[in-house]
């Protein structure tokens, strides 16, 4: 009589179970990339849009975006960053670090997500003033 065979084995390797290791840097990380590049598309998207209008003021527009973009985003967003690359492996597996985690995560995308616009509507304020 054939001895019985089990399946759980054999789907085990024919299909192995990919492991994600849980790593708040590698987290942070990737969210600050893809922040990094929404700020850029929608500033350039609010930025065209601007120019567009018309404004007596709107050809110093991007170039006061992009000095803004290198001066303060890219070092804020590496700042964002390098608080979670300095933690020990341990800590960045650590699922207690979920809240601070999130709260930094919303807290980039907030600054991602909404500084364009806000950005856009002060120089356009000060076009409009001037």
């Amino acid at each position: 009589m054939p001895e019985a065979i089990d399946r759980s084995d054999i789907a085990a390797a024919d299909h192995p179970v990919r492991v994600h290791k849980l790593d708040w840097r590698k987290r942070m990380s990737d969210n600050v990339a893809y922040a990094l590049l929404t700020y850029t598309a929608l500033q350039i998207f609010v930025t065209v849009h601007a120019l567009k209008s018309g404004t007596d003021a709107s050809s110093m527009l991007p170039y006061l975006a992009l000095i803004i973009l290198v001066a303060a985003i890219i070092p804020a967003c590496r700042a964002f960053e390098g608080r979670w690359m300095g933690i020990s492996d341990e800590a960045a597996a650590d699922p207690g670090y979920r809240g601070a985690y999130r709260r930094d995560q919303a807290l980039l995308w907030i600054v991602a997500i909404g500084l364009p616009f806000a950005l856009t509507g002060i120089f356009k304020l000060f076009a409009s003033i001037l």
